[in-house]
Parts: structure tokens; sequence; C-alpha cells
């Protein structure tokens, strides 16, 4: 069996023991394989083995047989990702191409109930630090590696994801790096060791050489939307604009005359095919949208038959390339409504996180987490306007991340609450990670 084969099905089954113990350790080891996917870095048996229905499986059991607190999270963002979710179910009885629809379906549920269970079994601090480490290290693996790919290719060649996945493509790449960097900025702030700091720093400037090397327009836009918020929301405007522009002109100028006439492109986008490609496709889904503006066309409504009946003068077939006509097209106004409710809650809730911790030492770790929480989704936002990543894990594990700590302060600040269900100890943070954090009696 070759070496990578053999390590992740040693690290895969090496964790059942623990999962059975701590469920939540099974969040952490299902959201690495599927936001890393990293049995499709293998060339043996690993590639097409299930890795992700053994962790479920071990997990479920675990959920049954371990003593850990559980308790559902997330309010009513979560009440609402729910209906949404079961919105996408009534919409695949009615669609336009049942057997793509019922795989798509099939796909997101997987995410979805996984979403659910971290909201079930995740409950203090040391958790949310884990996913967030995760989640940097997943993405990280593909966006360090892309970055110093980038340099030392001189930015000629693109950078590409894992194949079959929701990151595949070199667009969707740039833009899962890109919302990694505010996440490698929490992990920071929250870090003290000189090392791991300069390591962190290395680590964002690789993965901004990833995401320019991959040619992503919408990558690009998502970099300047977050840059842009980033600096509104600091205190030191004057130091943050000059070092944001002085990386931006560095960056750029390595960068090789393709890239630069590519990104130009964008102010041309009437002159540009695949730019022309992506409003047709979002005409179509908005025409089909209004003829079945409750149940839309189900998932995967991209066919010629469909496309010559909304967008006759049309000739081509694509996909949306839009997280937002995507579930227009898809699930139809309904859908739409409760996607973007579900994100303007998930927003609220990292404001209010924010709020009342703000100023409090012992809870700096939160405070920071929903400000770089809000800047992934910012760049989420913007830069999903050009890809189909409106059912993609990373976003809805970021909402598990501040639905968690905004349970963790509510319970702390409850005189009613279970001493026992809430973290306090600054022991549940790892040893290395010095934060500065209050630890309270008991």
């Amino acid at each position: 069996m070759p070496f990578r084969d053999l390590a992740i099905f040693l690290i895969v089954i090496g964790g059942i023991p623990f999962i059975l113990r701590q469920p939540a350790i099974g969040v952490m080891y299902w959201a690495w394989i599927s936001l890393m996917n990293p049995h499709r870095q293998a060339w043996g048996p690993a590639y097409d083995f299930q890795f992700g229905m053994l962790i479920a499986v071990v997990t479920f059991i675990a959920l049954v047989v371990s003593k850990e607190t559980k308790q559902m999270k997330g309010g009513g963002a979560a009440l609402v990702l729910l209906v949404f979710v079961c919105w996408t179910c009534l919409t695949t009885i009615y669609a336009f191409v049942p057997e793509s629809a019922v795989a798509m379906l099939e796909r997101t549920l997987k995410i979805q109930l996984f979403t659910f269970v971290a909201l079930f079994v995740l409950y203090k601090r040391e958790h949310v630090i884990w996913l967030i480490g995760v989640i940097v290290l997943s993405i990280g693996y593909y966006a360090v590696k892309g970055g110093v790919f980038t340099i030392l290719t001189g930015g000629n060649f693109r950078v590409w994801g894992p194949a079959e996945s929701f990151i595949a493509d070199n667009n969707a790449l740039a833009l899962a790096s890109v919302m990694t960097i505010p996440l490698w900025g929490y992990l920071f702030v929250i870090f003290r060791n000189r090392w791991q700091r300069m390591a962190i720093g290395l680590a964002i400037g690789l993965t901004a050489a990833s995401a320019l090397g991959s040619y992503s327009r919408g990558a690009l836009l998502a970099i300047v939307a977050m840059s842009i918020f980033l600096w509104l929301k600091g205190r030191k405007k004057l130091i943050l604009g000059v070092a944001v522009a002085i990386a931006a002109v560095g960056l750029a100028a390595f960068m090789p005359s393709s890239w630069e006439e590519r990104m130009a492109s964008i102010g041309e986008y009437q002159a540009d095919s695949s730019a022309n490609a992506r409003l047709e496709t979002w005409k179509m889904l908005f025409n089909l949208a209004l003829d079945r503006p409750l149940i839309g066309g189900g998932f995967e409504p991209y066919r010629q038959w469909i496309v010559d009946t909304y967008n006759p003068s049309y000739g081509g077939v694509h996909a949306a390339h839009s997280i937002y006509f995507q579930v227009l097209g898809e699930q139809g106004f309904v859908g739409l409504g409760l996607f973007l409710l579900f994100w303007a809650l998930v927003w609220r809730m990292c404001s209010q996180v924010a709020r009342i911790s703000k100023g409090k030492q012992d809870e700096r770790w939160a405070y920071w987490l929903a400000q770089m929480i809000k800047v992934s989704l910012v760049a989420y936002f913007v830069g999903g306007t050009f890809l189909n990543l409106a059912y993609w894990d990373m976003p809805y594990f970021l909402f598990v991340a501040i639905a968690v700590t905004h349970k963790i302060l509510r319970q702390a600040r409850s005189p009613l609450a279970d001493n026992r269900s809430v973290d306090r100890s600054v022991a549940s943070v790892p040893a290395n990670a010095q934060v500065t954090l209050r630890r309270d009696a008991g």
C-alpha cells in the first residue's frame, strides 16, 4: 500500500477510540475529511474509500454512548437553516432533472446533517478553537502549497484544488484560501509564541499568493472587499491602509502580464466570453424562478432544454457561477429568502458576540473570533457572487463556531446556567496558545 494511503488509514482508524469517547472529535475528523479531502491526495485504495461514512457511523455511536454534554445551539439561525434544508427536499421532488437533483440533495444532506451534529455536541471554547484550526489547516494545506508553487513558477501557472471536491476548481480554491486569511489572523491574535506568529504570518502571505496564482477574478474582488471591510473596522487606519497597499502592490507586481490582462478584464466583461456566459446563465435562472417562484427547478437544472426554455437566445449551457442565482434558480424565491435570512442571522450573531465580549480580557478569544468570521463571510458573500458554493461546508462550519461561542457567552451570563456545561477554564486552550484569559475558580 502506498505511504499516503497507509498514513490516511492509520490517522482515521487511530482516531476511532477518541471519537467514541468524545463525539466532538468525530466532528473534527469530519471537517478535515470534507474540507481537505486528504484521500484525494492518495493513489491507492484510500482514494475512493468512504472515510466520511466510517467517521459518521462512529460519531453517531459516540452520540449514544458518550456522556459528554449535548445541547442544540444556533437559535433562530439554526431553525431557519433547518427549514431551508427541508425546503431543498421539497424542491427535489419537483426537480427538472431528478437524477442529478437527488445526487446533489444527498451530498447536501450529509453536509447539513453534520452541521447539526456539530451544533449538538460542541460546547466549549476548546472545541471552537479546534474547529477553526481544522478549517485553517485543511484549506491552508492547499493554499500554502499553492503559494509556494506560484512563487516558484513566477505566477505563470494556475493553482487548483483537490479532485472531485467543492474546491477542485481554481476559482473555488482561491475563494476558500481568501476566506482562511482572517482565520489565520485569528490564530495570530490568540497565539503568543513568536515562532508561531512568524509561521502564521508566512502562511498568510503564501495564502494570498496562492489566491492570486489561481487567476480568479472573483477571488481578487473578495480580497479587495475583505481588505476594505478590515480597514473600516480597524482602529489604526493609516498603518493598516499602508500595509495592505504595500502588500497588494508587491504581490501584483510579482505576477506576470497574463495575470494582469485577466484581472483587467473585470472592467471589460462585455467582451469576455466567460463573463457573458455567467450573465446569460443568471438570466436563465431568473426567468426559471419567475416561472416557478416557489420551488425553482430543483438542484442542478443545467440542461440544454432548460436553457432553451428560459433563455432561448443563448445556446450554451453553464452552471450558475453564483451562490445567489444558484439558490434562486434551484430553490425558487422562497429558498433564496431562507438562504439570505439564515446568513443575516449568522451575521447578527457575530455582532452580538462581538458586542457582549468587547473589552473583556477573558473573552477576547470570542471577540476576535466574531470579528474574523465576519471578515471571512464578507469574502464569501462577495466572491460567492461568481461561484457555485451555496452548499459548501466551510461557511456552515463558521456558523457552528460562532453559534457555540454565542451559547458559551450566554451561559456564562445566566444565573441559572449549570456551571458544569460552561467552559470557563483556560486549560481547554492548547498550552502553546498562551491566551491571556482569566481562569475562573472551580
